[in-house]
């Protein structure tokens, strides 16, 4: 890997991936993502991690696309690139991820921590979609999960005005978990992520796809998925386990069977 750095005993049961193009403030050029996605479907099947990390550095997340790849390229040739077959495949990963967020998220980099479950940001983060100051738009979710997080019209204003938000304002528009000094961010992250690592595998994995089909169907039809990914735990393992020591008074151990 060139442009990725994982760390799989970040914490026990967490991964670690890091994006690497400091000079480019880790801008996403086609070898960043297809290294990206390898290495997270290779991380959704290893059942030694339970939890993902993603983060940059503390000047970038990163800064967007990389537009000196895209700047002499056409309609036909961005279609045969399959750009975003990756990014759905981000999307699709099984287990929860969490981006941890320093300095600039913009464009692509926005797009990319939003396609994570959870976003601890530090206190200089910044986000936002810039991509019409260039005669484009966002085209990897900016328009569709920016919307959801903060609504039509503050979206609206951040993708035809290409205008940052920063870490305070991301939070009150609740596209953040939490704010922490650019000190701790990583720390603050590994510890969301460890507490999530400690619970059932199978039942986090299953709790989030009930949370995700929740923006995708209606109300009804979310309550259903939920009760049948419910009453699917009862199959398992982690289930007796989890029960049991609660019953008696001690902490489960969960094996993710």
């Amino acid at each position: 890997m060139d442009f990725i750095k994982v760390t799989k005993d970040h914490a026990p049961y967490v991964a670690l991936i890091e994006l690497n193009r400091p000079k480019e403030l880790n801008a996403l050029n086609i070898q960043l993502m297809s290294e990206l996605g390898e290495t997270l479907k290779a991380l959704d099947t290893d059942d030694e991690v339970r939890v993902i990390i993603l983060t940059g550095n503390e000047k970038a997340f990163a800064a967007g696309a990389d537009i000196r790849q895209m700047a002499g390229k056409g309609t036909i040739d961005m279609l045969q690139g399959e750009l975003f077959g990756i990014w759905t495949q981000i999307s699709k990963t099984s287990k929860p991820t969490i981006a941890a967020v320093s300095g600039f998220a913009l464009g692509g980099g926005c797009e990319l921590a939003m396609s994570c479950d959870m976003i601890i940001a530090s206190e200089s983060a910044q986000f936002g979609q810039p991509e019409i100051k260039i005669g484009v738009m966002p085209g990897a979710g900016g328009t569709q999960r920016l919307t959801r997080a903060v609504g039509k019209a503050k979206a609206m204003e951040m993708v035809l005005t290409g205008k940052f938000i920063d870490a305070e304002e991301a939070l009150r528009y609740r596209i953040i978990n939490r704010i922490v000094p650019v000190e701790v961010y990583m720390q603050e992250a590994t510890k969301l992520a460890s507490e999530i690592a400690a619970m059932s595998p199978l039942a986090t994995q299953l709790a989030k796809e009930s949370v995700n089909r929740a923006f995708e169907v209606s109300l009804e039809e979310g309550l259903y998925f939920e009760r049948k990914n419910y009453y699917m735990l009862y199959s398992s393992e982690d289930q007796k386990e989890g029960m049991n020591a609660f019953l008696e008074k001690r902490k489960p151990d969960f094996k993710g069977k």
